[in-house]
């Protein structure tokens, strides 16, 4: 695989898009975990608020720079609601109203497709015969990864949770063209916490009209909300943001075709779910996908 100048000069970088599949899988173990203790909105509600706190303190005793004027504040908060706010509260919404994770998951793969499709139009960014390759072919082992998930239920689908799901799936491309394309030259931590405080700015609301705000204190979803908030938001993101910053857009959202995966290993091991040959097999494909994807 391509190494980049940075990479060559610090290998460290090299584990960076690993770790980020690590973080970024566990959200769907997250949300399993946190689903009978918490309403989905009441939940962000309270991730976005607490990452928040987190970043801005960050930001603040590091004298870290914060966006300029009033562009880079609507830069910075419209990739939150997209990124951030869009995307979970609509994948939250849907699987609270009946869309199987599995299915889920399949959706939201799909971003790796729709932000190549769009990247070379929006930012003049040239998508390879190579990538288009791995990208098809990260898409067929991501298929494999979630057809034992699907089940015969798909029938019993609410199309509305469908409809939403789909659209927090547009919802992510866009705030990654978004950020690439307008915020990605902010210091990391200060965009990360006005993008949090944009997605609460949505959120909240949410909650506040739709929800009772139940939130059961109890060991699941207080250790939920706290790998939410240290894992997810602080650590997954800003290594998102900085992978957005580093890499070509179709590079980097080929990465979330091993999110199946690594989600699946991670229920296979917490939560006893079955692992069956194809997935294992899905699971191979998609990383040679996502290799030859993402080389530069």
């Amino acid at each position: 695989m391509a190494r980049s100048a940075s990479e060559s000069a610090n290998p460290a970088l090299r584990l960076v898009p690993g770790l980020f599949v690590v973080i970024w899988s566990s959200g769907f173990i997250v949300a399993r975990l946190v689903a009978p203790h918490a309403e989905p909105f009441t939940f962000l509600s309270l991730r976005f608020l607490l990452t928040v706190c987190v970043l801005g303190t960050v930001a603040l005793l590091a004298g870290a720079r914060w966006p300029v004027g009033w562009r880079g504040w609507r830069d910075a908060l419209l990739a939150g609601i997209l990124l951030q706010g869009l995307y979970l509260d609509g994948v939250f919404w849907a699987v609270s109203h009946g869309l199987p994770a599995g299915l889920t998951a399949l959706i939201t793969s799909l971003q790796p497709l729709l932000a190549a499709l769009v990247a070379g139009p929006l930012l003049g960014e040239r998508v390879s015969g190579r990538r288009w390759l791995g990208i098809g072919i990260g898409a067929l082992g991501a298929g494999l990864v979630l057809v034992p998930k699907l089940g015969p239920s798909a029938d019993a689908i609410p199309p509305a949770a469908l409809a939403v799901c789909f659209a927090a799936t547009l919802a992510l491309t866009a705030g990654t063209l978004w950020q690439k394309r307008f915020a990605a030259a902010v210091d990391l931590r200060t965009n990360a916490a006005v993008q949090f405080l944009g997605a609460a700015l949505l959120t909240v609301p949410l909650a506040l009209l739709l929800e009772d705000g139940r939130f059961d204190p109890n060991p699941p979803a207080l250790a939920g909300l706290a790998w939410a908030v240290l894992g997810l938001s602080v650590g997954g993101v800003l290594l998102l943001l900085g992978l957005i910053r580093r890499k070509a857009v179709a590079g980097v959202s080929a990465l979330f075709y091993l999110v199946p995966a690594v989600s699946a290993v991670m229920a296979y091991a917490l939560f006893g779910e079955t692992l069956t040959p194809v997935q294992v097999g899905g699971m191979v494909i998609a990383v040679l996908g996502v290799a030859l994807a993402s080389r530069d």
